[in-house]
């Protein structure tokens, strides 16, 4: 265990803390360079990156899409969190907490801003009438595991994620902290989807959307190094059920490349404006 901290009596800011992100993580909000967002003719302008936030959103879109929903059309484009893109004068101007994804609406007489995945997935499902129920308690019951998600994501990412994979030294007491309260979300979900088909109930909705793209990854092995098997997650069948069927969906297998910039170059999607940029992709 490692020596004791004892906090002093007044926090100030040490930019020499260390640890992944340390260069553009600072106390304070607002934009750090003038510069505006590009738009294109699509009604919906999206500004994001492929981690899970942002691939809740580009995975609802390309569902909306696969319904027929033409208004539903996007254009995507690639906001770099780990050079600093989301603390540009255009993209506070769209979300003034300078994370992403954050998105303009621009199909009607007057744009307007909805940011934080959740409010944007419950945006486009009353936009479009879709993947959200309006019966009072199965919408009631879609809208708690919506929730559910982005009270849980900060324990998985900022929490275990951090500490796990990206702080400048590994300390016992918080990677443990962190991994027991993930195992508690996993096991909440996986007794969850052995009563039923999806989250929300029998029928697919948003909060499989949210859910998925945080969960996912570790079943594959595909987030945080080996925290797969650090965390026994084999051990979570219902949540593996879950993960392939949703996986096996088109516009899910679309949207999780939609503004990713890493690993095989088939398998990246910097830029979406049309379904045709898909072409030639491993998906």
């Amino acid at each position: 265990m490692a020596d004791t901290y004892t906090p002093p009596k007044v926090w100030t800011y040490d930019k020499e803390s260390g640890g992944r992100f340390a260069n553009i993580n600072r106390p304070t909000a607002g934009a750090r360079e003038d510069k505006d967002l590009p738009v294109g003719d699509n009604p919906l302008q999206l500004y994001s990156l492929a981690t899970p936030n942002g691939v809740k959103v580009t995975i609802m879109l390309e569902e909306l899409l696969e319904l027929g929903h033409s208004g539903a059309e996007y254009d995507a484009w690639t906001i770099n969190i780990g050079e600093g893109e989301q603390f540009t004068s255009g993209f506070v101007s769209l979300n003034p907490n300078s994370k992403i994804p954050a998105l303009e609406d621009r199909s009607g007489d007057k744009p307007f801003r909805v940011f934080e995945s959740g409010a944007i997935l419950l945006h486009l499902a009353e936009k479009f009438g879709e993947f959200l129920p309006t019966d009072p308690a199965a919408r009631a019951e879609v809208m708690s595991w919506v929730f559910w998600q982005v009270g849980t994501g900060p324990f998985i990412g900022g929490g275990f994620g951090h500490f796990y994979a990206y702080a400048p030294e590994k300390w016992e007491y918080p990677i443990n902290r962190y991994a027991m309260e993930v195992k508690r979300i996993f096991d909440v979900a996986d007794q969850r989807l052995a009563q039923s088909r999806f989250l929300g109930g029998d029928e697919y909705t948003i909060a499989d959307m949210a859910n998925f793209p945080w969960l996912a990854p570790f079943t594959t092995g595909h987030i945080y190094e080996d925290a797969k098997t650090f965390l026994s997650i084999n051990e979570y069948k219902h949540v593996g059920r879950w993960v392939q069927e949703i996986f096996a969906r088109p516009a899910v297998r679309r949207g999780r490349i939609v503004n990713k910039t890493w690993g095989d170059e088939n398998t990246q999607l910097r830029e979406r404006h049309s379904a045709e940029d898909f072409e030639g992709k491993d998906i």
